[in-house]
């Protein structure tokens, strides 16, 4: 017989009460219930179990826009300035990345519920990026990544693509392969001047200067969560 049960952290995971290094602390803290019994570390739960959490109080997310600048890290790495050292904010952390020659909207937050929902290749989130060119811009170039390309490791998804002046295009992902744009115009022979995520699903950069976050929170915050499934 096939064991459909899962470890009770992954459980806690989907159902977005915690991470699962959250919930192992909440278990550890003898917080979980599985049908009526204190759960321990390692234990597993199908469907049919009666999973309860105790004294489950209000939580306190937060989550922030915030323009990421040319020339910073979107995480620690040594000799390299990076987010979290560059602003005032404890707690928070940065969800995704743009590599270090990239600037714009990056999502900081405390809550690891949605890395995965926002990440994950299985769930298809919109990101609208403006990318300027050293050259003028083709048609055929613009159509092509549009389509759909074949790059080396990877083959791109159809994705919306928009030319805004001679040199430069917006362009709309519902997916997020490593360096994509970059990869996707070195190989259309177009030298890239600058690239700048200007939105996340709903959240949009807006007139936020470089270095600078706001608080998100309101109807956009729980149209955001609301497209997560929290």
């Amino acid at each position: 017989m096939l064991d459909n049960k899962i470890r009770i952290n992954k459980y806690l995971a989907q159902k977005g009460v915690s991470t699962r290094k959250g919930a192992d602390k909440m278990i550890s803290a003898g917080k979980i219930l599985i049908n009526g019994r204190r759960a321990i570390l390692g234990d597993k739960v199908d469907l049919n179990d009666d999973v309860q959490i105790l004294g489950k109080a209000k939580n306190d997310y937060v989550y922030y826009a915030y323009n990421k600048p040319k020339g910073i890290t979107s995480d620690s790495q040594k000799g390299e300035k990076d987010i979290l050292s560059s602003i005032n904010i404890k707690g928070v952390f940065p969800i995704g990345r743009l590599d270090k020659d990239s600037e714009g909207l990056i999502i900081l937050t405390n809550d690891g519920r949605i890395t995965d929902r926002l990440l994950s290749p299985k769930y298809d989130h919109e990101k609208e990026y403006i990318v300027h060119t050293r050259t003028p811009i083709k048609n055929f170039q613009i159509n092509v990544m549009a389509k759909g390309m074949e790059l080396e490791g990877i083959d791109t998804k159809s994705c919306k693509v928009k030319l805004l002046s001679e040199k430069s295009f917006s362009i709309i992902l519902g997916e997020g392969q490593k360096h994509q744009i970059r990869r996707m115009c070195d190989a259309l022979s177009m030298t890239i001047d600058s690239l700048k995520r200007v939105r996340v699903m709903n959240i949009r950069i807006g007139d936020l200067k470089n270095n600078q976050l706001r608080k998100i929170e309101g109807d956009e915050l729980k149209a955001f969560l609301t497209s997560l499934s929290l």
